[in-house]
């Protein structure tokens, strides 16, 4: 056990560091894209790179982990971070479109490793406290939420050529993720084959894997597409870059400070009722949004997501745990992942061409559907799932 907290700890840690980089890249790539792209429509080209990287990544770092243990491959996808943010650096300084987003395939990498970082807290620990260590890990949001839009906003002008100072402060961070990482003490695992254990067929069978991972897709496929898409809505309405780091900030709030209490949640009144809480919450946020386009709409909109996120994201990881044994995770969480930023990758690639072409209500309304499907499915799929967890 005192492994498991001082490991929880140090992943809350880098958790904080990780999603600090993200939050100041997606607060700025988008505009830093809109300034580089010949096309405005592809200014969240990078990020889109980003989300394919990450989906490309999640198998090859399951099994390089699986292999080499959890703690050397977190420190290759903090390298890997380290790598993009002074690539992007460059790249806005020298107006190179397609650096830029070569670089926003490096931050992808790096998500791709840094995602297991909430496996990685279960890994040591016991059935009691795995729900809490997944919540906590998540909860290293909150500094990033704090702190992320704040520095980006303070770094954006730091260098003469904008956002170039916001990388550079990115990578920064990175490197220091790479010391924490190194702290960690988590057992290199036992040999053992990528594919060992039952069947993939017979895994994904199981209602709880496809109720886990249709969840985590739609949750995740929306919050990428809003997200992404912000910056340059508020853009669009004359707002202020510092409103965009204000709501940015806050939605990144509502994903993440909630962590401290949802395993607390879950083991008090269940998965389910926690994620279809969160369905609704995404519900309201769409309202939110539709209802007009000042900074208090965007703001309520975006801090009703996060939450929503969060609540059904932490519900999802916590009942993919059940589904799979000890020699099975490796290739289950890589399924997981790989299907996950499958669809947020598709999210981030539409959401400037859907902004710039269709608006931001029209985003809006094509999601509304979706919610609808995810909200119907947590109360009916329900009741498919009375049986034990896998043994």
């Amino acid at each position: 056990m005192i492994r498991a907290r001082k490991n929880v700890v140090l992943l809350t840690v880098t958790q904080a560091l990780a999603m600090t980089a993200m939050i100041m890249n997606v607060t700025s790539s988008a505009l830093a894209g809109y300034e580089l792209a010949p096309d405005k429509g592809l200014a969240t080209l990078a990020i889109a790179c980003q989300f394919t990287a990450t989906m490309l990544t999640t198998v090859p770092a399951s099994m390089l982990m699986a292999r080499i243990g959890r703690r050397p491959a977190f420190i290759f996808g903090a390298s890997a971070q380290l790598t993009g943010a002074l690539g992007s650096a460059l790249a806005v300084m020298s107006g190179q479109f397609w650096l830029f987003c070569v670089c926003g395939a490096c931050f992808g990498i790096a998500n791709g490793f840094s995602m297991y970082y909430r496996f990685a807290a279960a890994d040591t620990a016991d059935d009691a406290f795995r729900a809490k260590a997944i919540s906590l890990v998540l909860g290293g949001g909150v500094a990033a939420a704090l702190i992320g839009p704040e520095f980006a906003r303070w770094s954006r002008d730091l260098l003469p050529q904008p956002y170039a100072g916001t990388y550079l402060m990115l990578a920064t961070m990175s490197a220091a993720n790479c010391c924490v990482l190194g702290l960690l003490d988590i057992p290199k695992p036992a040999r053992a084959r990528f594919m060992a254990g039952r069947r993939l067929g017979e895994i994904v069978a199981q209602p709880r894997f496809l109720i886990a991972v249709a969840s985590s897709m739609a949750v995740y496929g929306v919050m990428s597409l809003l997200m992404t898409a912000t910056p340059l809505a508020m853009a669009a309405c004359s707002l202020r870059f510092e409103d965009s780091t204000f709501v940015i900030q806050w939605h990144a709030l509502g994903m993440f400070a909630p962590a401290f209490f949802t395993g607390h949640l879950i083991r008090r009144f269940g998965l389910f009722p926690i994620m279809r809480t969160g369905a609704l919450l995404l519900a309201l946020g769409l309202v939110a949004d539709l209802s007009g386009q000042s900074v208090a709409h965007f703001w309520t909109g975006l801090t009703l997501l996060g939450i929503g996120w969060n609540f059904v994201f932490v519900g999802a990881t916590t009942l993919l745990t059940e589904t799979y044994r000890p020699e099975e995770k490796a290739k289950v969480q890589a399924l997981n992942d790989f299907c996950v930023f499958s669809t947020t990758a598709v999210a981030a690639f539409s959401a400037g061409a859907l902004q710039f072409h269709f608006g931001w209500e029209t985003i809006n309304y094509a999601i509304a559907p979706l919610v609808a499907l995810a909200i119907l499915g947590l109360f009916w799929l329900r009741r498919a799932v009375h049986k034990p967890a896998v043994a």
